[in-house]
Order: C-alpha cells, then sequence, then structure tokens
C-alpha cells in the first residue's frame, strides 16, 4: 500500500488530510479531543433540517448501490415503530479498505454520522457493525471516548462477501447467520427486532456527519468519494477523488499509467477495456458505460496481465462465497465460474462463449442479493470488451492448465 491520498478541487496531490470536508487523514487514530476540536458531536440540528440538507446536497450511499441517503433515512424516520440505526462497515469486496479504514482510524467521525442519522429517524439504538478485530477495537475505545448519548453496540460477523448485504446484517444482529433474506420486507420496513432499520455503510454516515459539522463544504463532502486503487504490480493506494475524476488520471497519479483495462467497483462494475481511460469516476458515467462504481475500488490490469484469467479468479472466488440458499446462484455463479476456468485453461468447447452469453444476460437479479448480478457482469464485460481473447486464449502462456484460485488473493488490499 503506497498511502492515502487526496486529489481533492482545493488541495494538491498528496498526503490527507487536505480540507476539513474530507473524510479521511492520516492513519492514525482520531481520538475524541482531536476530533471535538475540529468540531465534531456538534450539537443536531433539528431533523428536518438536517433531512433537508442532506437532500439538497444529494448525498447518495457510498456501499455500493448509490441510493440517495435522503430518501432512505425518510422511509425509516416515517415507519411505524422506533427505528435502530445500523453502520455497516462489513466490507465483502477484497479489493476495498475504506470502511476498515474509516473505522480504524476516524471512528468518531462514523459514530457522528451515527448519531445524527438516529436524531434524523428518531431511533433509539445504533449499531456498528463489522469483521475487522482492529477497527473493533478502535470502535470501542471510541464509544468509551465520546459524549454519552444513543446507545450503541457494537456487532461482530464472520467475514463474508455476502455478509454486509443489509438484509444480512440484519439476521446477524438478530443472532442469525449474516446470510440474505428475501426482499420484502426489506429493512427499513422490518429489520432489527421488527423495527424498521436503517443499514448505512460507514462512508455514508461520515459524509453526514461532515455536511452537519461543514455545511459550506456541502459541494465537496457531497463530491468526494474514498476509492480504493489497486493492480497487478502490487501497487496500492486508498484515495478521496471528487467525483467525474478521469479513470486515467487516477491511473497516473498512482502508478498504472501503463494499465489497459481495468475492474470497476470491486467485483460488481465488470471488466472494461478500450476507452476505459476516459470514464468519469461517478455513477451516472459508469453506469452509462455498462459498470458500477460499486464500493469504489479498481483493479488495473497491466501489460500481460490476462483479462480472461482475472475473471476466471473473480468469478471462481464469487461462486465460492455463494450463501448457498437460492439454487440459482448456486448453480449460476458455478456454471460462470466453471465455463470461465475452462476457457482459462484452454480446454472450454466452441459452445462456450454462447452459453456465457445466454447466463449472463438470464440470470442477474433472480438471486436474493448481488452476487449473481457480479459474477454475470463480470462474465458479459468480458464478452462485450475482450471477445477476441475468448477465442485465441489456448496459447496463454500465463493461464493455461492454471486452475483459478477461489480465496480472491489476487484482489485482496491491506489497510493502509
Amino acid at each position: 500500500m503506497t498511502g492515502v491520498f487526496s486529489l481533492l478541487p482545493d488541495g494538491r496531490h498528496g498526503l490527507l488530510p487536505q480540507s476539513p470536508g474530507s473524510a479521511a487523514g492520516s492513519s492514525s487514530y482520531e481520538d475524541s479531543s482531536r476530533y471535538l476540536a475540529a468540531g465534531g458531536y456538534a450539537p443536531a440540528s433539528a431533523p428536518g433540517t438536517l433531512l433537508d440538507r442532506i437532500g439538497a446536497a444529494g448525498l447518495r450511499g457510498r456501499g455500493g448501490a448509490g441510493f440517495p441517503a435522503a430518501v432512505k433515512l425518510r422511509a425509516v424516520r416515517d415507519a411505524p415503530g422506533t427505528p435502530v440505526v445500523v453502520a455497516n462497515g462489513e466490507e465483502g469486496e477484497p479489493g476495498s479498505v475504506k470502511d476498515r479504514w474509516l473505522l480504524r482510524y476516524r471512528p468518531h467521525l462514523v459514530l457522528d454520522g451515527l448519531r445524527l442519522a438516529a436524531a434524523v429517524t428518531g431511533a433509539g439504538r445504533g449499531c456498528v457493525y463489522l469483521s475487522d478485530a482492529q477497527a473493533e477495537q478502535a470502535v470501542l475505545r471510541a464509544l468509551a471516548e465520546r459524549p454519552a448519548g444513543l446507545r450503541v453496540d457494537v456487532v461482530r460477523t464472520p467475514h463474508s462477501y455476502v455478509a454486509g448485504e443489509e438484509s444480512a446484517v440484519v439476521r446477524r444482529i438478530d443472532g442469525g447467520p449474516a446470510l440474505p433474506t428475501a426482499k420484502p420486507p426489506r429493512p427499513f420496513e422490518r429489520g432489527v427486532g421488527g423495527a424498521p432499520t436503517l443499514v448505512a455503510n460507514v462512508e455514508t454516515l461520515a459524509r453526514v456527519a461532515l455536511l452537519h459539522s461543514r455545511p459550506e463544504a456541502a459541494a465537496e463532502v457531497v463530491g468526494a468519494h474514498l476509492v480504493t486503487l489497486s493492480g497487478s504490480d502490487g501497487r496500492s493506494a486508498l484515495a478521496e477523488v471528487p467525483a467525474g475524476t478521469r479513470l486515467d488520471a487516477l491511473a497516473d497519479a498512482w502508478g498504472h499509467g501503463k494499465a489497459e483495462a481495468v475492474l470497476l467497483g470491486g467485483l460488481f462494475g465488470g471488466l472494461h477495456g478500450a476507452g476505459w481511460a476516459d470514464l468519469p469516476l461517478d455513477l451516472e458515467g459508469l453506469r452509462a458505460a455498462g459498470g458500477a462504481l460499486g464500493c469504489g475500488a479498481l483493479y488495473f490490469l497491466h501489460p500481460g496481465d490476462c483479462p480472461v484469467g482475472v475473471a476466471s479468479e473473480a468469478t471462481a472466488y464469487l461462486a465460492a462465497q455463494s450463501a448457498r440458499q437460492c439454487g440459482v446462484c448456486v448453480s449460476g455463479t458455478g456454471a460462470l465460474a466453471g465455463a470461465l476456468s475452462a476457457v482459462a485453461r484452454g480446454t472450454a468447447d466452441p459452445g462456450t462463449p454462447d452459453r456465457l452469453r445466454r447466463w449472463s444476460g438470464q440470470l442477474p437479479g433472480r438471486g436474493a442479493c448481488g452476487l449473481l448480478d457480479a459474477a454475470a457482469r463480470i462474465a458479459a464485460s468480458l464478452l462485450t470488451h475482450f471477445p477476441d481473447r475468448l477465442d485465441e486464449h489456448r496459447d496463454c502462456p500465463g493461464c493455461a492448465g492454471a486452475a483459478a484460485p477461489e480465496d480472491g488473493r489476487r484482489f485482496l488490499v491491506a489497510v493502509p
């Protein structure tokens, strides 16, 4: 990991923090005295005022779906019963580190956002949900330091790709396994203990706290994203960058300027080849290009990297991480991973591309969570951006005969 950097508009390219509107900072624990001195834990505005501010700023969730934060808060507030608010810090994506970083080094910022979300919704209880031991210790320390207020419990879960899905979060907090459930009802309707529940990504809550303490910097707060950058050469960084930044600017800034392709949004946004450098880092721009921002993790493929091998490893990991509750997910991810593994090993039959094309069109939306969709998008994007590589792959020296590992090791990034 090369560090934590900023490309915010009013800061130079360098170590964070660069401005009061930044969600990041140095990789050392920010205690309550530092956080209070910076304006943290300021008295809450009237609930309606803060909710209107969040809506006017256009804050969207940072857990992957990009859902408008104000809409989600309002739905929980308006549901019958006394709500529960949850800070979701379980990062299922192997290539993302932003949530663990926030919980380890800026837990007060997250707890402040949780406090404000409780004020907006009228919640009587909060939870911090995580799997990282170092993050858990930092959060417990911060809870002991913070001003008295909302009851907050810390719930630790075994790590898995699906453990951070919102219904899995609710199920685990209620004492069950961290596995998704069928919807409806969604957590905002009936969640923890049957109460309406806000499950919010920790970066989303951090930006709620910044909007409250730095209203003059609303555009910067909402327009910035924490992203994890990595690649096959081992270079990685956690960066805070403004929405709309071209991907080639990110690649150049962190040593991936020679990359020939990128895997977007962790494992959720698919592979992009020609034209990837011109893509903007924002929800709508990537969606229009057939990708997704997801959790903001970008994996750069350098010259010599085989996109077929990357796709095979990604789908093998997803198949291994299936909750094994939905038959269509078990069979679908298994079929996609098996077909891509055969292509990678050079043993696929001529009909494999057609089967991959058919499956990648039929499978999305049929599972209880987004895991099956991610696997289908990877296959579809490989066919779209690298169709020739499937036909030519029998001669790939880096993949021939090799079985794709199921542990996602290629995509793993250490927390800075």
